[in-house]
């Protein structure tokens, strides 16, 4: 199997150094310190009231993480909104909206009005299933939510875990089979916040999704009291064609496709590309090529027509970006996300109707 990169070979080594207490992550101690006291002032000028933060007018829930890059954010959100939906919420969405140049206005989204270089690339996507306003101040995004949609009744925020400057009622952490990498922050380790960080969250959540049952040797022990620690396991559910968007199963699909296995191309600009080709495996569809790019690329007609294979399958988030080309080779896959416990949305709805009966 061949694989290919757009990105810089220097990731890996990151990633490697991250995942251990190198010397050279010894030798970056002292920046980690200064980051580390940095944010501890920073969270204390909160907490004493210096700096103001926002409520807004129905519950919000948090879903973030603390290591840098992808564990599987998205899928926890669409999960969520889904859940909620069936329970009877009106849930919407917030976002920042990452590399779109925003101005000092959000920008809101539903369904056919989500464009990615309006409001993003995971935004345009999460934006198939709920509405979504983005903007860096979460507060205007919250505004702009309630402006546009005002039947809105619960606020999913797509990160934000340590956006201080907003207020919210639960938070959700995903992590991976990556744990807490070398336990130590930015830029000596991988972690955002201090890992105690994860003992004041309402669930941590591991994706596990690597075909591995080990867990991570780092990762946070499932004996901690206050925060639910349960597990993820993303399939995937059908294969869309981007063109006329028919929608198989993945059983019709390998029927149909699987024998051009040796004429097929992954492609994938993910935080964690692995995680979407090892997804593939699992359901059985064999590339002859694996391309990865660097999280949130825009793709171009004629990068892809550079690959030479006349199937390519790619992610949901990279097929938002790929669908002007109208290329008859792509196919996207739909994802579901299955967690181990099966009560876990009616602990989540709990405690919603909990804060809304405190409010």
């Amino acid at each position: 199997m061949k694989k290919t990169s757009g990105q810089p070979s220097r990731h890996d080594f990151v990633q490697q150094q991250w995942q251990h207490k190198t010397c050279l992550s010894t030798c970056l101690l002292p920046f980690a310190w200064l980051y580390m006291s940095i944010q501890g002032l920073r969270r204390k000028l909160y907490d004493w009231g210096l700096k103001s933060s926002y409520r807004a007018p129905c519950p919000v829930i948090v879903v973030g993480n603390i290591y840098v890059g992808g564990t599987g954010k998205t899928p926890t959100v669409v999960a969520l909104v889904k859940a909620l939906q069936a329970r009877g919420w009106q849930p919407a969405i917030i976002s920042r909206g990452y590399g779109v140049k925003l101005g000092a206005h959000a920008r809101s989204a539903y369904q056919q009005s989500a464009r990615p270089e309006c409001i993003g690339d995971e935004p345009s996507l999460l934006a198939q299933y709920a509405p979504i306003a983005v903007h860096p101040d979460r507060k205007k995004a919250i505004r702009q939510v309630f402006q546009d949609y005002p039947h809105t009744n619960v606020i999913i925020a797509d990160d934000g875990l340590q956006h201080l400057a907003m207020q919210r009622d639960l938070e959700l952490v995903i992590q991976d089979e990556r744990g807490i990498g070398n336990g130590r922050v930015l830029p000596a380790g991988p972690l955002r916040e201090s890992k105690q960080r994860l003992q004041d969250v309402d669930f941590v959540i591991t994706n596990k999704n690597h075909l591995s049952s080990h867990p991570s040797p780092n990762a946070v022990s499932s004996r901690a009291t206050k925060p639910l620690h349960l597990t993820m396991h993303i399939q995937i559910d059908e294969i869309v064609h981007l063109v006329t968007g028919r929608r198989l199963p993945v059983s019709q699909w390998l029927q149909e496709y699987g024998h051009s296995a040796s004429d097929l191309c992954a492609i994938a600009a993910i935080g964690n590309p692995q995680r979407f080709f090892s997804s593939l495996k699992e359901a059985g569809i064999s590339a002859a090529e694996q391309r990865y790019f660097a999280d949130h690329h825009v793709f171009n007609q004629e990068e892809l027509q550079q690959i030479p294979q006349s199937l390519i399958v790619m992610t949901e988030k990279d097929a938002v970006k790929c669908a002007q080309f109208n290329d008859p080779r792509l196919w996207f896959v739909r994802i579901s996300s299955q967690f181990s416990r099966s009560d876990f949305f009616d602990i989540v709805e709990n405690k919603l109707n909990t804060h809304q009966k405190e409010a």
